[in-house]
Order: structure tokens, then C-alpha cells, then sequence
């Protein structure tokens, strides 16, 4: 009989364990065949696993390895001895007494992913997905955006915050619309979430404090470098609060978390990638009005939409705040109600707007957030007043009904963040595997 107790004693060493292995002695590591260069009688045969490159070093005749049918692609466990090497990644090298061979590629690699920057479109690259991510500056994205959601959610635990996780499909869109992705669910009319809104608010009656990290879907047919239409939403609602600006304090010390866990924990990510960190120590707030005007009197640009932002209008923002303040993220407070949804909380002072936001991050939106509507009489008023109906929301309106705290909150685009942390111009490029109009695989 075999009792299993989570421990099981691991032969490969990764890069971190190798570094504290005394030089000379027999090691063993395993990964996927990087890249190899045959020098006459010696090859330098790099291996890809999880943490990095671990370059190792055949040469023939010595120990009982023969690496000349290997390919790149291929899956092994080597063992050798472990000699120090400045010039090596990480300055480490294990001379090869032994490569077995786990897997083979059945052909070729149509991509080159050993080289440091791959030689094809964005197109080409996301039809080959499964390869190209291999790359290891690709590979990089997607690990800073592991330290996104990690530093997102870390930091709202130390906050009281508790994680739920809500359905993605529902009887009626929470932001209202005809944006939304109609499917039949057992021949009754069914959408994809637009986020995670209505549950959300829901349970700040029940844990006072809630976040989630999940997808949400967006029907719109645009063809742009900075929309998806199923994309990662980074959301959170509290309740009790005084004003929408507890909601922004709260993002600022949740961005300025991340970017210290970045820089702690991902400095190797970053470093591949070139990546300057935004600075998060003081995020400058104007109103959008303002914001408006500000742009028209500096840059001599018309207001032709007088109810939201145009990109090119968050992209001035964000040059005007860059220069004047030096800051790389800038508030938008106090959105026209005709352009938010109906649980948007109006500013009591002037109803033509209400007490939410929007975040920019390098002259593009991230994040867009506010307080919302907790008294139930109100929000029938909102409803009725946008010409909506109550179907489909009747639970949603029973937790009001029976009562709840101001409360609000926001959602994250994650990959928008990323693209803007990376420097980079389209968003696909910070999405595993993009969904947009033209694009249903890999």
C-alpha cells in the first residue's frame, strides 16, 4: 500500500538550485532543447524550462550523451557536472554526462523561437501560438502579467477583500446596450457577461468587501489596436465607503503594490523586455469637463464628442499630465450620466454627471470605476429615467430592496494594462490567445 503526502523527492534541479550546487558536482535539470550550436567536436546545447535558459555543454566521447540526432523541440532530463561560466545564463554551465530524451518534434519548427526577437508578424506569430509563446521575449509578457494579477489580488487580501467568482452567463447585460453576445441556453435567451457588475454588487451586502479575476465579453465590432472582445477584467467593490475617492485610493494602492512586486519578483521579466515601471506615488485627478477643456485651449483641438473621451483626447491627457506632472497614470473623474449605466451614482451637486471615473495609463483608459447607487427607490428612478425595464434584474434589485451600503467600485482591463506597461502597440500582444472580430483560434 502507497500513501501519498505531497512530497515526492524531484531530480531536476531548476536555475535557483543549480546556482547553490557546489561547482564540480553531478547535477540534473530537465526542459525543452532551446537551441543547439555545434562547434566541431563540442555543441553548446541550451535548455528552455520554466525559469530560464541552462546552457550545457556536449562534448563527444565524455559520458554516455550523444546529442547528434537531437532537434530543438525536443524534451529532456540531462545530467552532468556543473561548472561556473560568466558567459553562460546565469553564469552556469552543466558539461553533459547523459541527455535522455523525454519527447521529439514529429518536424521542424516553422518559427525560430531561440532567437531573441522573432522574425514574423503579429499575425503570424498568433496563428502559431502554441510556438511562439515559446519565445522567451514572449514568454516574458505573460509572466509580468502573472505578477499583474498576483500583486492585484495579494494586495486586496490585505485589505479584508474577499475573492468570489461569478457566472459568465446571465439572463441580462449589466451595462445595458445591444453589446452583448446572445447565445440559447436550453432554448431560453441567454448573454455572455459584460462583467461582473451586478454580482459584485450583490455580495458587498454579503462580505462588505469583494473582488474577482475573470473574462468578460464585449460584442463590438471594432477592428482597433487597443480592443478585444473577450478580455481579462481585474474587478473589485467595497462597501461603506465616504466618496468615489475611496475607490481610487484604494487603485492607487493596488498599482502601487503591483509595480513594487514587479520590481521585486519580476525584475528578470523586465530587464528582457526593457520595461520602465510607471510611477504610482502620486496619481494626479481632473475632473472631465476640465479635462476637455484643457486639451481644446492647449493643443487647439475642437470638443466634437461633448459626452465621453475620443483616444486621441486620453492620448493628449496623457502627454499634457506626462509633461506638466510628470505622471504616468492620470484620474478622469466625474463622467457625463448620459454616457454611464444606470447603477452610476450622480453627483448630487450636478446631476448632468456622476461620481465615477475613468483611469488613464499613458494616455489610454484601464480602468473605469465609480460610486454606485445603493438606495433602492433611486435606482428604480435611474432605471426608469434610462428607459430600461426590470427584467432580467430582479434579483440584482432584491439585494437593494432589502437593503445596502454605499458601496462601488471598479474593473481593470488587464491586458490593456499590460500592452501599456510593456510599451506596446496593440493588445493582442498581451493576450495568450486573442479573441477580436476576425479571430476565433488557436
Amino acid at each position: 500500500m502507497k500513501y501519498l503526502t505531497g512530497e515526492r523527492e524531484r531530480k531536476d534541479l531548476g536555475i535557483a538550485e543549480l546556482a547553490c550546487c557546489e561547482e564540480g558536482s553531478t547535477v540534473c535539470t530537465a526542459g525543452m532543447i532551446h537551441s543547439i550550436r555545434r562547434m566541431g567536436e563540442i555543441s553548446f546545447v541550451i535548455i528552455r524550462r520554466r525559469d530560464g535558459l541552462v546552457q550545457t555543454v556536449y562534448e563527444e566521447g565524455k559520458g554516455e550523451a550523444d546529442i547528434r540526432s537531437i532537434r530543438e523541440g525536443a524534451a529532456v532530463r540531462a545530467e552532468g557536472i556543473l561548472k561556473k561560466e560568466a558567459r553562460a545564463p546565469h553564469g552556469l554551465e552543466i558539461r553533459l554526462l547523459k541527455a535522455e530524451i523525454l519527447s521529439e518534434p514529429n518536424e521542424p519548427l516553422p518559427l525560430a523561437v531561440d532567437k531573441w526577437k522573432l522574425n514574423a508578424s503579429l499575425e503570424a506569430r498568433l496563428d502559431m501560438r502554441p510556438l511562439s509563446l515559446r519565445n522567451v521575449r514572449e514568454r516574458a509578457r505573460f509572466k509580468i502579467q502573472e505578477g499583474i494579477v498576483r500583486g492585484f489580488r495579494d494586495f486586496l487580501y490585505t485589505r479584508e477583500f474577499t475573492e468570489i467568482h461569478t457566472p459568465k452567463i446571465g439572463a441580462k447585460s449589466a451595462e445595458g446596450g445591444a453589446n452583448i453576445f446572445k447565445l440559447s441556453y436550453f432554448h431560453k435567451p441567454a448573454v455572455l457577461a459584460q462583467s461582473p457588475q451586478l454580482y459584485k454588487q450583490i455580495m458587498v451586502g454579503v462580505f462588505d468587501r469583494v473582488f474577482e479575476t475573470g473574462p468578460v465579453f464585449r460584442a463590438e465590432k471594432h477592428n482597433t489596436k487597443r480592443h478585444l472582445n473577450e478580455y481579462v477584467s481585474l474587478d473589485f467593490e467595497m462597501g461603506y465607503i465616504d466618496s468615489f475617492e475611496d475607490i481610487m485610493a484604494m487603485e492607487t494602492g493596488a498599482l502601487r503594490h503591483i509595480m513594487e512586486l514587479l520590481n521585486r519578483d519580476y525584475k528578470k521579466e523586465l530587464d528582457i523586455l526593457k520595461v520602465t515601471l510607471p510611477r504610482t506615488d502620486k496619481i494626479p485627478a481632473v475632473r472631465f469637463d476640465e479635462a476637455k477643456k484643457l486639451v481644446s485651449e492647449t493643443y487647439g483641438r475642437n470638443i466634437r464628442t461633448p459626452f465621453d473621451l475620443e483616444p486621441e483626447e486620453e492620448q493628449l491627457i496623457g502627454k499634457y499630465f506626462k509633461e506638466e506632472y510628470g505622471a504616468d497614470f492620470v484620474f478622469i473623474t466625474h463622467y457625463p450620466s448620459k454616457k454611464r449605466p444606470f447603477y452610476a451614482m450622480d453627483d448630487p451637486e450636478d446631476t448632468r454627471y456622476t461620481l465615477s471615473f475613468d483611469l488613464l495609463l499613458h494616455g489610454m483608459e484601464i480602468t473605469t470605476g465609480g460610486q454606485r447607487i445603493h438606495e433602492y427607490s433611486k435606482l428604480m428612478e435611474k432605471i426608469a429615467a434610462k428607459g430600461m425595464t426590470e427584467e432580467g434584474l430582479e434579483t440584482y434589485l432584491d439585494a437593494f430592496k432589502y437593503g445596502m451600503p454605499p458601496h462601488g467600485g471598479l474593473g481593470i482591463g488587464l491586458e490593456r494594462l499590460t500592452m501599456n506597461l510593456l510599451g506596446e502597440e496593440n493588445v493582442r500582444e498581451a493576450s495568450l490567445f486573442p479573441r477580436d472580430m476576425n479571430r476565433l483560434r488557436p
